[in-house]
């Protein structure tokens, strides 16, 4: 968390020259937001489906979790409306004429590395930008070339895609908790969230390979260390599920 807010510090001081609007906030750091928002639930589905037991799941204990469930979403879903933002920011943009770029060094100007990475235009950058098409963020001093921008747009959808694809598989998540607690969590329904799970653990796998294939190493390791997070949930609700199930066989068989 505190590595996305140093490089969306970092890009907002390009992005935002005029300072940091509160509209502006979930648009400069949406993943620093995700990701705190993110450790917080990620704290209440390890209370749940391990640390506490189904009796002290209810009550006051119950209330106290669902508060902090509903703040967690809330910036969750900020934060992937963020996403979103940001990739119709980087994508919003227009042709950009200049007879000699290294006119621009020095200047304001800054060139787009990659999603969030926007530098000062030197001389041994402008020389390459010179002989390439290149485009411009509108309303902002910041260009790229064709490739650099159809790379960081290329990342922020793949940000959308993530972004959602999480949301989708803590909805199951939710689930899968209330019909254990409710006892329910059995046959027909087990069986659909255990088919459909890994299908979307699978897309967030692609996402994570795709981000270390772009050098994006940040990404990926912050993808690689959140699929173990939640194996581990899984793991939690694997065993939770069994127990209950070994249960009721034992209260079975002695009626």
């Amino acid at each position: 968390m505190f590595v996305f807010f140093q490089d969306e510090s970092a890009a907002s001081v390009q992005t935002f020259r005029n300072g940091i609007e509160f509209s502006n906030l979930i648009l400069a750091f949406s993943a620093s937001i995700d990701s705190a928002a993110w450790i917080l639930l990620l704290l209440v589905f390890e209370l749940e489906t391990s640390v506490l037991s189904d009796d002290t799941l209810k009550g006051p204990t119950m209330w106290g979790l669902l508060i902090l469930k509903v703040v967690s979403y809330g910036f969750i879903l900020y934060a992937a409306y963020g996403y979103i933002a940001r990739f119709l920011f980087i994508s919003d943009t227009s042709v950009f004429h200049i007879a000699n770029v290294c006119s621009l060094v020095g200047t304001s100007f800054t060139h787009v590395v990659t999603l969030d990475e926007y530098v000062p235009i030197t001389e041994s950058v402008c020389q390459l930008m010179n002989n390439a098409p290149l485009f411009q963020i509108n309303g902002t001093e910041i260009i790229a070339t064709e490739s650099a921008l159809t790379d960081a747009t290329r990342l922020g959808m793949v940000d959308i895609i993530n972004s959602s694809d999480w949301l989708l598989i803590v909805a199951i998540l939710e689930v899968d908790v209330y019909l254990q607690l409710h006892d329910k969590f059995t046959g027909k329904a087990y069986k659909i969230s255990q088919i459909i799970k890994p299908f979307l653990y699978l897309i967030l796998f692609a996402n994570a390979v795709y981000w270390g294939f772009k050098g994006a190493f940040v990404d990926f390791s912050d993808a690689a260390l959140w699929l173990l997070a939640f194996f581990f949930i899984e793991l939690n609700i694997f065993q939770w599920h069994e127990e209950t199930e070994e249960a009721h066989a034992l209260e079975k068989k002695s009626q």
